[in-house]
């Protein structure tokens, strides 16, 4: 239990907890940007969602898919296709007692092209720009999980 408090207490642990909540907290916040999509676009997935409109055949125009309401959640799938492997390794990389340094750049990199991704992604901005931020991002998840693997197999 000693090493448990310890691990939390570490700098790499808190660092990793802050950016881990900003990732997420960003990727949360996909979700209110897909609505107001929805709602701007009127597009809706479902009848029971267009009751904004008076009349039926309203109501089965909303119904539809918008490129740009589906860009938006196209982004909020990858967010949940490499944030949620970034937090689960990430965790299990800061018990493997990396170095402050490199923990953080690991880090602030993964964050920075996941802030980027979205950016890129929603705006849209030309490629090659979304794939260099989704493969950074990636590098920098398969990285984490070699030292994991790494530091479990020499125990």
């Amino acid at each position: 239990m000693a090493e448990l408090t310890h691990m939390i207490d570490s700098e790499v642990f808190l660092a990793f907890s802050t950016y881990a909540t900003i990732v997420v907290l960003k990727m949360m916040l996909m979700s209110p940007m897909t609505g107001y999509f929805r709602l701007t676009k009127k597009a809706f997935a479902n009848q029971e969602d267009t009751s904004l409109a008076s009349s039926t055949e309203d109501k089965k125009k909303m119904v539809r898919v918008d490129p740009d309401v589906e860009r938006v959640r196209r982004c909020h799938q990858n967010d949940l296709e490499n944030i949620i492997p970034f937090v689960v390794i990430g965790l299990l990389y800061t018990l493997t007692g990396p170095d402050l340094s490199t923990a953080l750049l690991h880090f602030r990199v993964f964050v920075v092209s996941r802030l980027f991704h979205t950016v890129a992604y929603v705006l849209p901005l030309p490629q090659p720009s979304r794939a260099v931020a989704f493969l950074t991002g990636l590098v920098i998840t398969i990285s984490m999980a070699y030292r994991v693997l790494i530091t479990a197999l020499y125990l």
